[in-house]
C-alpha cells in the first residue's frame, strides 16, 4: 500500500428492529429536552409525525416539528429551519426521512450553531464549528446520509445542486430501524435501493478507495443486490429490508470515506434543472458510467460482478467486468425502474448544457477511475437517452 487512509461517519450507530422506540433515551444521552424534528411533508402525512410526538410526549420531552422538507430541496429550507429552532431555543436536531430530509436537519444544525446564513457554508469545510447535536433516522434505505458529512441542496438560480462537505456535518448519532422503512412503496424502494447501489459502487471504484473503505462497499453491493428485488416486490419482508438498510449503511461509509464518482456528477445537473429525484437521476445513469469507467477499472468491476452473484472463474478479465454492468442493468429492470432520459422528459438539445453543468461537479470527478471530457459526459447522456 503506498498511501496513507483514514475511515469516519457518524460518532455513533445503533441499528436494529425496534431501535427507533429508544429515540427518546438518545435523546437524553445528549441532555437535550427541546428537540427540532425534521421531516418531508409526505412522511410527516403518513402519521409517523404523531408518532414522534407521542413517544417524546411518554418521556416528557417537548419536541418541535420542521415538516416543509421537498423531494429536492432548496437551500432557504435550511435558514427557515434554522430559524424556527433559534426562536423556539432548541437543543438538539432529530431528521427523519430520506436524504433530503437528513441533509436539511444536519444543515440547519450547523447554522444554529455558527450563525451566518446556509450559503455561506457551501463548498468543501467552509463550516467554522460543531453546531446542535444531530441524530439522523432513515426511513429509506437508500442515502446513507445519516452517516455522510454532506448536505445536497438544489440551486435552481444556477440550475445545478450543491453541498455543504465538512466534518462537523457528521451526525453524533445514526439511529437505524428496519421497521421504519417497510411502509415504503415499490417504486421509491427500487430507486432509492439503486441509489444505494451506486454508491456502494461508486465508492469501491473510487480512486480514493481504502482498503476499509473497499471492503464496506463490496459488502454494500452484495447486501443490496441480493435482497433489493424482494424488498421492492414484497416490501413487508423484514428480513430483506433489514439487509438492504444495511446495505445501504455501508455504502453511505463507503462514499463517505471513498467519494463517489461521475454518476453524481452527471445526476446533479438533472435535479438542479429538471427536478428528477437523486435516486432515480442516479439509476439512470449508473450502467452508462459504468460502461464508459471499465476499460480503467476491470478488476474491480470483476469483483462487483462476483458480488452480485455472477459466476467470473475461468473467463476473459474484460467479459468478467463486463457480467458487472449486466448484472446492475437487470437488477434495475427487475425492479421497474424507468431506464432511460427520454422515459424522463429529457431531450437530446439539453445533453451540451447538461455536460456543461455536470463538469463543474469536480469532486466526483475527481474520484473518478477515468478522466471525463465535455465530449464524454455528452457520450454518456446519449448511451442513456
Amino acid at each position: 500500500m503506498d498511501k496513507i487512509f483514514s475511515f469516519t461517519g457518524a460518532k455513533k450507530i445503533v441499528f436494529g428492529r425496534g431501535a427507533f422506540q429508544k429515540l427518546p433515551e438518545h435523546i437524553g444521552e445528549f441532555s437535550a429536552s427541546r428537540p427540532l424534528i425534521i421531516m418531508d411533508k409526505q412522511l410527516a402525512a403518513t402519521g409517523l409525525k404523531e408518532q414522534v410526538a407521542d413517544l417524546l410526549k411518554k418521556s416528557n420531552v417537548e419536541g418541535r416539528f420542521f415538516d416543509k422538507v421537498d423531494p429536492e430541496p432548496k437551500l432557504a429550507l435550511a435558514d427557515e429551519g434554522a430559524k424556527q429552532a433559534l426562536k423556539a431555543k432548541c437543543d438538539l436536531v432529530v431528521g427523519i426521512g430520506g436524504g433530503s430530509a437528513m441533509d436539511v436537519a444536519k444543515a440547519i444544525a450547523v447554522v444554529v450553531g455558527n450563525k451566518g446564513k446556509a450559503v455561506d457554508y457551501l463548498g468543501l469545510n467552509k463550516v467554522p464549528g460543531p453546531g446542535l447535536p444531530k441524530i439522523m433516522i432513515p426511513t429509506t434505505a437508500g442515502t446513507g446520509s445519516e452517516v455522510t458529512f454532506t448536505s445536497v441542496f438544489v440551486r435552481p438560480e444556477l440550475k445545478k445542486k450543491e453541498g455543504m462537505n465538512s466534518p462537523f456535518l457528521y451526525p453524533d448519532l445514526a439511529l437505524l430501524d428496519p421497521f421504519l422503512t417497510v411502509s415504503l412503496p415499490p417504486g421509491p424502494t427500487a430507486s432509492t435501493g439503486i441509489d444505494a447501489l451506486c454508491h456502494a459502487i461508486e465508492s469501491y471504484t473510487s480512486i480514493n478507495a481504502s482498503p476499509l473503505s473497499e471492503l464496506i462497499s463490496l459488502e454494500a453491493i452484495a447486501l443490496i443486490s441480493e435482497n433489493l428485488r424482494t424488498a421492492v416486490h414484497d416490501g413487508t419482508n423484514i428480513a430483506a429490508r433489514e439487509k438492504m438498510l444495511l446495505g445501504s449503511l455501508y455504502a453511505g461509509l463507503g462514499l463517505a470515506n471513498a467519494g463517489v464518482t461521475a454518476v453524481h456528477s452527471l445526476s446533479y445537473p438533472l435535479g438542479g434543472k429538471f427536478g428528477i429525484p437523486h435516486g432515480l437521476a442516479n439509476t439512470v445513469l449508473l450502467p452508462h458510467v459504468m460502461n464508459y469507467n471499465l476499460p480503467a477499472a476491470q478488476e474491480k468491476f470483476a469483483d462487483i460482478a462476483a458480488a452480485m452473484g455472477e459466476v467470473v472463474e475461468n473467463i476473459p478479465l474484460r467479459e468478467a467486468a463486463g457480467l458487472a454492468v449486466e448484472a446492475v442493468s437487470v437488477l434495475i429492470a427487475d425492479c421497474g425502474v424507468q431506464t432511460s432520459l427520454e422515459d424522463l422528459g429529457i431531450k437530446e438539445e439539453d445533453f451540451e448544457e447538461l455536460a456543461k453543468i455536470a463538469l463543474t461537479v469536480a469532486r466526483p470527478l475527481a474520484n473518478n477511475p477515468r478522466p471525463v471530457t465535455l465530449e464524454d459526459a455528452v457520450a454518456i447522456y446519449e448511451d442513456a437517452f
